[in-house]
């Protein structure tokens, strides 16, 4: 029962490593909350494995300090995604 979270914490971090997945993604292809992950690799990977929570903080840092340019990029193509629908609608009305 013990080695179970452990385990998931070494294949979390793996995870993360191997794609250079944010907590969000990792925690998605688990199945597992974004809490579940942090406690995982933070908490618990420390212990377990040092090599590989460096590596995965070094991974979790980086997607920190680049958070805010994915969520203008995510921003600028949604209303790019609402005027094409527009222009769309538009062009379907006016034939």
């Amino acid at each position: 029962m013990h080695s179970q979270p452990n385990d998931r914490a070494i294949a979390l971090g793996c995870y993360i490593v191997d794609h250079c997945a944010t907590v969000r993604a990792a925690a998605g292809q688990f199945g597992i909350s974004k809490s579940t992950v942090h406690k995982d690799v933070s908490e618990r990977l420390p212990e377990i494995r040092p090599q590989l929570a460096a590596q995965v903080r070094e991974i979790l840092q980086r997607n920190k300090e680049e958070r805010h340019i994915r969520g203008g990029l995510a921003t600028k193509e949604k209303y790019a995604a609402r005027r094409r629908n527009a222009q769309k609608d538009a062009e379907k009305y006016n034939r």
